[in-house]
């Protein structure tokens, strides 16, 4: 899409049906915010807490808006994983650069070690733990998974040294139920299941997007509504319909989208007309 000509067609500041609009765009449930309420207490004593549902219910959504709120606690210490599928030695690699240390790749029991005293060292001067947010946590292998469990725990496994997000589609709770992830399953403190948004939900995160984007009125109130009424509950599946018309509307250079545009753009194919046998010629 020619973001250049959306913004002087529509006014826009950039594209509000976009994967990466500024985290002021995206709308806080009252559940999210209670989710967000809950890990800041978390950080306090450490601890697993678990994002998970099915696509496009919002996950990513949450774990942003997550990140945000942790990133306004002072001095408390956040690291992404950004690669959740490693193996053991490149997870040992990349959580320690996360931390800020050179990892000791021919020693995994060194770098076991140093990062243990760096969390402990923090707690001790911060009181907080640090957290580690892993997005697609359902690629983890189960190796790495039990060995973070172990690496956030000591005292006899009485005392968390880490706060740990886990966030992941619905395949993440049911490798939870197997024995040899069943231990780090039952230490997961706080959960938050991502599910089918109401229509007023949907109908706000349209209206807070197009709001901080900087053009309210491109959509008609009835498009908005005739948009949420066939996403199924499913923001992903609104966000793309809607952005599917904002190219068509940009195509037509049209300067406000309506229900026409949605019906035009989605309209039912008519059947074509079945070719009629051409008859046989007898002989």
């Amino acid at each position: 899409m020619d973001s250049q000509k959306m913004q002087a067609l529509f006014g826009l500041k950039w594209n509000p049906f976009s994967p990466e609009v500024p985290v002021e765009a995206l709308h806080r449930t009252a559940k999210i915010q209670s989710f967000c309420h809950r890990i800041e207490s978390l950080v306090i004593d450490g601890g697993f807490a678990m994002i998970a549902g099915e696509p496009g219910l919002g996950k990513s959504v949450a774990l942003r808006l997550l990140a945000d709120s942790l990133s306004q606690v002072r001095d408390l210490s956040v690291a992404v994983v950004s690669r959740p599928q490693s193996s053991m030695t490149d997870f040992y690699r990349e959580i320690a650069v996360l931390f800020g240390f050179a990892p000791s790749v021919s020693n995994r029991w060194g770098s076991y070690k140093a990062l243990r005293e760096k969390w402990m060292a923090h707690i001790e001067t911060t009181l907080f733990r640090p957290v580690l947010l892993i997005d697609e946590a359902q690629e983890m292998p189960s190796f790495v998974l039990s060995e973070l469990r172990l690496l956030s725990s000591t005292s006899f496994d009485s005392k968390s040294i880490l706060t740990v997000i886990l966030c992941g589609d619905g395949r993440l709770p049911d490798r939870f139920r197997s024995p040899d992830l069943a231990p780090l399953g039952s230490r997961i403190r706080t959960r938050y299941r991502a599910e089918p948004a109401t229509r007023d939900e949907l109908i706000a995160v349209m209206h807070q997007r197009l709001d901080v984007a900087g053009n309210p009125t491109i959509m008609t109130d009835e498009l908005i509504e005739t948009l949420v009424d066939h996403s199924a509950g499913n923001c992903r599946t609104l966000l793309q319909s809607a952005d599917d018309l904002l190219a068509e509307g940009l195509k037509r250079d049209a300067k406000q989208l309506d229900a026409k545009l949605f019906f035009d753009l989605y309209k039912p194919q008519e059947p074509r007309p079945r070719k009629q046998p051409s008859p046989t010629r007898r002989a």
